[in-house]
């Protein structure tokens, strides 16, 4: 009787995690197909766990699987019609959002650094373009103007492509793995897929978003047109 219990249990478990990997793989293709239909696409958030959301036009947008609060902060920017500019997420759920006339908002555990550094810059009336962050730490905030770190080996990194390719218009970094943008070129280092390397040297638009989360990937120009592998 035990046995056949145990058995039963295990049998509960694997069909569990069975719905489990099938929601998120509809959650992710649930996110595609907005994209496929919008036929447009300004900016995305990507993580490993398939929690992702894409932006279009002023406040549109399709999320799965992300974190309650992100997930009413983009309902009530929607309902408001406020514009959606940005959005970053990481493998662990902290989040940012940027929006409106350079207004933004983010979880309570995003490194203090980088609060600071996004008050600092608001405070200053510098227009935000892009925020990434890590779960380790790392952060990059970009402005029209000016850009900050959060160590100084990454602003030398930067500032060595930005000698090489001009502007900086936008930077992702990852877990293991960052991509910066430039008017002119682009730079990388850590674990890159290919393709978006290959991507990236072909593309026939200027790149103006870019993400990247283990294999998956996405960049779009300033109008929208874009290309990606989720």
């Amino acid at each position: 009787m035990k046995r056949q219990m145990i058995k039963s249990l295990l049998l509960v478990m694997a069909l569990c995690l069975t719905a489990t990997s099938a929601d998120a793989q509809r959650d992710r293709n649930y996110v595609k197909s907005q994209i496929k239909k919008w036929g447009t696409c300004k900016n995305v958030a990507i993580t490993k766990t398939n929690g992702d959301v894409a932006l279009y036009g002023t406040c549109g947008y399709a999320a799965s699987n992300v974190p309650t609060g992100l997930s009413n902060k983009l309902k009530e920017l929607n309902k408001a019609n406020t514009l959606i500019d940005d959005v970053q997420l990481t493998e662990s759920g902290k989040w940012c959002v940027l929006y409106g006339k350079n207004d933004a908002t983010w979880t309570t555990n995003i490194p203090s650094t980088l609060a600071d550094k996004i008050n600092d810059f608001h405070n200053n009336n510098y227009v935000v373009r892009s925020i990434s962050f890590n779960d380790y730490g790392d952060w990059v905030i970009v402005s029209d103007e000016y850009y900050a770190t959060s160590s100084t080996e990454l602003t030398n990194w930067l500032r060595n492509g930005s000698n090489n390719w001009g502007r900086l218009w936008a930077v992702c970094v990852t877990d293991d793995a960052a991509v910066a943008v430039y008017e002119n070129g682009f730079c990388y280092r850590g674990n890159v897929p290919e393709d978006l390397i290959e991507a990236l040297r072909s593309t026939s638009f200027d790149v103006f978003r870019l993400k990247i989360s283990g294999t998956s990937w996405f960049f779009a120009d300033t109008n929208g047109n874009y290309r990606y592998k989720m």
